[in-house]
């Protein structure tokens, strides 16, 4: 492969494009979050999303097939449920269900495979996220949360006067310091992650991924799945770029593995979960993503 002007081009414009929008939507996002945890207590939020009869799992499921996320900025709204206590399973179920199951994507899904395409995928997304929030709540994975993730950024003292006689804080006001002092935390993580999937999309042509996950390769559906993670996609890119590699030779079932791959679990939300979650709870995340797409993929291949 040539190295070329243009492909520099194209990773430094994904670069800064993504860093404006998922700056904007981490800082929008968050702010409304934590805006909506001063209107909504937890103990209500806690209710929504309980586990009891297991409807919280599926209340948790449909929360993020409603909310118009990508896989990055799934994590501001992740934060604040920690934070509202909401159940560890029913969390994960909603960190699962909402970048794949978004309507921009389901939208653009119905268009381009058709209804019946869509509704198998919407099924396979809808009960593996389901099913891989329950085992990894009665496994004991909430243990590797990071501990920091439950609690309230602390302004500083000064942050609202110092050596004077301090007036109450407006609301709007605290939730700013709270949502920036969150991003702060978070931008090496958000710059890092998006740099290193720039590249790779800038550097990997479509051609080589049909190549490699043709028909004829008895492995491209887990290929396709594993390199659906560091190919950063968005939403509103996923699709049309899936239905360019069907045209050019890429079996269903692989296509199916990529969009699972790259919708669910991208290198930049990895890296962003690092600020949240042990190693062992990543590894456990990429091993359900990863166990999803490549499952839909062989189930699609067999049912088609």
């Amino acid at each position: 492969m040539t190295v070329s002007a243009e492909m520099f081009i194209e990773s430094a414009s994904l670069f800064v494009l993504l860093t404006a929008e998922l700056t904007g939507l981490f800082l929008v996002i968050s702010y409304a979050v934590g805006y909506l945890q001063t209107k909504l207590p937890p103990e209500r939020i806690q209710r929504i999303l309980s586990d009891k009869h297991g409807h919280g799992y599926v209340a948790a499921g449909f929360l993020g097939a409603i909310t118009p996320f990508c896989s990055c900025s799934t994590i501001p709204f992740l934060k604040g449920l920690l934070r509202a206590k909401a159940g560890f399973g029913t969390m994960m179920v909603f960190l699962f269900a909402s970048p794949l199951l978004n309507p921009i994507i389901i939208g653009l899904f119905i268009v381009t495979f058709g209804p019946q395409v869509t509704l198998f995928y919407f099924v396979v997304a809808m009960s593996v996220s389901v099913l891989g929030g329950i085992i990894l709540e009665k496994l004991g994975f909430e243990k590797y949360v990071k501990p920091q993730s439950y609690q309230e950024p602390k302004p500083s003292e000064c942050s609202i006067g110092c050596g004077e006689k301090t007036e109450p804080v407006a609301t709007w006001k605290k939730v700013w310091i709270s949502t920036w002092s969150d991003f702060r935390r978070v931008l090496p993580f958000l710059l890092g992650g998006i740099a290193i999937g720039s590249l790779i999309y800038g550097f990997m042509p479509t051609e080589f991924v049909a190549h490699v996950a043709s028909e004829n390769n008895p492995f491209a559906i887990p290929v396709a799945a594993i390199i659906g993670i560091p190919l950063y996609i968005r939403a509103e890119a996923v699709i049309p770029l899936s239905a360019a590699l069907t045209a050019k030779g890429m079996g269903l079932g692989a296509v199916m593995a990529l969009i699972i791959g790259s919708a669910g679990a991208s290198l930049t939300e990895v890296i962003l979960l690092k600020s949240i979650f042990r190693n062992q709870m990543i590894v456990a995340f990429l091993v359900v993503i990863l166990g999803m797409a490549t499952g839909a993929g062989f189930l699609y291949h067999f049912l088609f």
